[in-house]
């Protein structure tokens, strides 16, 4: 039953992180819109756009990215019955391949890319760290 619980808990962490990317994401294109006509489903048009970003909305990326690793793995350390630092490290671990992902098939600015790596594992660093907090709560009471 255990097993069924952390399954459980980083499905969570990793659906909560994924809508607070999109929830972010989407804030973003409310500020700075992408270009008329814009066909989500063309990797060049996409790489053309991304190309021509201004820093705000690169700024509202990142916001995405870190907070989905904080929020995912936090959520994911507070379901877990156990080793919750491990659950929101998984839950980061997954945020920041899709992170690279993301950089590897669309050329974002060098200064962009290595900040995301740097802040994504930052944020997964901070869940991890509540995780483990609980942890210890939990072994104290």
């Amino acid at each position: 039953m255990k097993i069924l619980r952390y399954v459980l808990a980083f499905l969570a962490g990793a659906l909560v992180a994924g809508f607070v990317v999109a929830g972010f994401e989407a804030l973003g294109h409310a500020v700075y819109p992408p270009p008329e006509g814009l066909d989500p489903g063309n990797l060049e048009q996409i790489k053309a756009a991304v190309a021509a970003m201004p820093v705000g909305a690169l700024l509202f990326v990142l916001l995405a990215w870190v907070a989905g690793a904080y929020a995912g793995g936090l959520v994911a350390a507070l379901l877990a019955p156990g080793r919750r630092g491990v659950l929101a490290a998984v839950v980061g671990a997954l945020v920041l391949a899709a992170v690279v992902a993301n950089l590897a098939m669309i050329p974002h600015p060098l200064w962009f890319a290595g900040v995301a790596i740097v802040a994504v594992l930052a944020s997964t660093s901070l869940a991890v760290l509540a995780g483990r907090r609980r942890d210890r709560a939990a072994a104290g009471a």
